[in-house]
């Protein structure tokens, strides 16, 4: 595989990628070592189009005591090639801390430590990928009525460039989900952009700091947020609320986690839509509206110690809800109803957290017309083959997979960092064995340009 040379114009890549979070990063890596291993004309050319100016993995939420909910073992590399060099044991190896990991006796690593270990790896392929760079378009190239490669449309800070390939990698990650009818502001925030709203709200505030937040929402991210928030503003009041009695426990243990193996999405996929349905909703428990058991100890310890001592900052305003939310320009009126009474109660506040989730972008929504060429289900919703290639008409050759948004047909590791590294060694299957099927006979030299595979 290689680049192909159309009269002239800019050569067509075997591969682009779209967004360059933690999927696309592996998918890089998978693509580095499959290339590390051919060489010459078997090597696929790649590149990677990021919006961000840098690598960013939910920025605004690397609480400094977070801790991850899945194994270090499931990195970018591992469960695909344990002896790959990029690994989470080879970056502790590089930064002197590999003793001290394992004297550490955890499975668990710090948020913000897994985040350095996605920019290290990131760092390392950064010669395939072009930060501040946002693809704002795809369109179909036909010949014949084939379509046999596509064309993106990519702006950055100096102009709009086209670029070409035969297939492409969508990993455009998941956007913050706010209630209907509320908009974000100045003092009503997504747990996603907590931390540096944090800090803004500090710098302004200039001796008259924050004396109460307001937290909505009854899963890991809120409860976080809730515990930070009282740790950081000593003297402000939180209020957390949330349509449950409490936080639900997260089921971490071993025969449900099962539902995250690799071959849990064989079986997924080929199962009914009945059971798919069942199957979310019986582990829908273990990844949503839950906390960690630890965390809602700790929290539960520090409300009631507060009302021991006759200080209580730490406020559940359980089976609730929050039915309206108005900004001004001092604070937030919020208003809290119960949902046992029907009582609706004003609540002011310094801010507002919605900590309410993410949705899937729409997974064709750059694709324009090529959209339209590809297939969806009964209920609008995109067929994905089990190769994570998205089923389209048979005159589109090209391949278009989805990293994330196939839920639906894949489970629910979709959007999680399980099985990430076995997902982008089937993608990159895929791509191979799709390849080797009878193509063009038109010559396809190696130019030394970007998305090349010398280094």
């Amino acid at each position: 595989m290689a680049q192909v040379l159309l009269g002239g114009a800019s050569p067509v890549h075997d591969v682009i990628g779209i967004g360059f979070g933690p999927s696309n990063v592996a998918m890089a890596i998978a693509l580095r070592e499959h290339n590390a291993r051919v060489g010459g004309q078997e090597a696929v050319t790649a590149h990677f189009f990021e919006q961000q100016p840098r690598f960013g993995w939910h920025r605004g939420m690397l609480i400094d005591d977070a801790t991850m909910q899945v194994s270090f073992l499931k990195d970018l590399v591992t469960l695909r090639d344990p002896t790959s060099e990029f690994s989470f044991l080879c970056y502790l190896k590089s930064k002197g801390r590999l003793i001290d990991f394992l004297n550490h006796k955890t499975l668990f690593p710090l948020r913000v430590e897994f985040h350095d270990y996605f920019e290290w790896a990131a760092a390392q392929v950064d010669d395939m990928v072009s930060y501040g760079h946002e693809v704002v378009g795809v369109t179909p190239v036909v010949r014949e009525g084939v379509v046999e490669h596509l064309e993106l449309t990519v702006r950055s800070g100096e102009g709009l460039v086209v670029h070409r390939a035969r297939n492409l990698v969508i990993g455009t990650g998941l956007r913050p989900l706010m209630p209907d009818g509320v908009e974000r502001g100045e003092r009503i925030w997504h747990n996603s952009e907590l931390l540096a709203k944090v800090d803004e709200l500090e710098a302004g505030s200039e001796g008259n700091p924050p004396s109460r937040f307001v937290v909505v929402g009854a899963g890991q991210s809120a409860a976080e947020n809730v515990a930070y928030l009282h740790r950081r503003f000593p003297r402000a009041e939180v209020c957390a609320v949330f349509s449950r009695y409490g936080y639900s426990p997260a089921d971490d243990s071993s025969f449900a986690n099962r539902i995250f193996d690799p071959s849990a999405v064989d079986e997924y996929f080929a199962a009914p839509d009945d059971v798919k349905r069942r199957l979310m909703d019986y582990h829908g428990n273990t990844n949503y509206s839950v906390v960690d058991i630890d965390l809602i100890d700790d929290l539960y310890r520090q409300m009631y110690q507060e009302k021991v001592l006759g200080t209580e900052r730490l406020r559940f305003l359980n089976v609730s809800r929050l039915t309206g939310v108005e900004e001004r320009p001092d604070k937030v009126r919020a208003t809290v109803k119960s949902l046992i009474t029907g009582e609706e109660s004003p609540l002011d506040a310094d801010v507002v957290v919605f900590a309410t989730g993410y949705s899937p972008a729409d997974p064709l929504g750059l694709l324009g017309e090529v959209a339209d060429r590809c297939h969806r289900d009964d209920e609008g919703r995109v067929r994905v083959e089990r190769d994570y290639r998205v089923a389209t008409e048979p005159e589109l050759r090209c391949g278009i997979y989805l990293q994330g948004g196939t839920e639906h047909t894949h489970g629910i590791t979709s959007s999680l960092l399980s099985n990430t590294a076995i997902r982008v060694g089937e993608i990159l299957d895929s791509i191979l064995d799709r390849d080797r099927k009878p193509a063009s006979d038109e010559a396809r030299p190696v130019p030394d340009e970007i998305g090349s595979t010398a280094r």
